[in-house]
């Protein structure tokens, strides 16, 4: 329950992102396991002025809502290990607030219309921002992965399933 003194947060969707994936089961569970899957991003024509000069970057972060996921949970088994794990250690969808992130490859900027490649999104998926991505800013090489570990090298054959919907 929310005290009086929180900030409400309200989102609206500035777009829809496009996918082949129709069905939570069986989708990649992150970009990595997506290469190649192509999609497009729709901008609301009220936004379009917001895509100048994005043609020049390779890779946008596309934040968007997890529209399909009911509730939380606080602890999970997340796809790619079989014990529980705090939801914050992992990027298990069933989260507090049900946002999503995808670094995607940019194909190509049309309009309002974005094609971009390495998509792991429910078609249909509400699109809340895009921000692009900066090497320099985004990339931490020395950067641990916490329990992931190993398991990472897993991602491009794991596929969700109905845990989290």
């Amino acid at each position: 329950m929310m005290s009086k003194n929180e900030p409400v947060v309200s989102l609206t969707p500035i777009g829809t992102i496009r996918s082949p994936f129709t069905d939570p089961v069986g989708m990649p569970i992150q970009p990595a396991g997506a290469r190649g899957v192509r999609g497009t991003v729709t901008l609301n024509q009220k936004f379009r002025a917001g895509l100048r000069d994005l043609e020049g970057f390779s890779r946008l972060i596309l934040i968007y809502s997890f529209h399909r996921v009911s509730g939380h949970e606080l602890e999970v088994i997340p796809y790619l290990d079989t014990v529980p794990h705090g939801i914050f250690a992992t990027r298990a969808p069933k989260r507090p607030n049900a946002i999503g992130l995808s670094i995607v490859r940019l194909v190509s900027v049309d309009g309002h219309e974005l094609t971009v490649e390495d998509v792991d999104v429910l078609d249909g998926t509400p699109l809340l921002d895009i921000k692009p991505y900066v090497p320099a800013f985004d990339s931490f090489p020395d950067g641990k992965s916490g329990w992931y570990g190993d398991c990472s090298s897993r991602v491009c054959d794991a596929r969700s399933d109905c845990r989290f919907h």
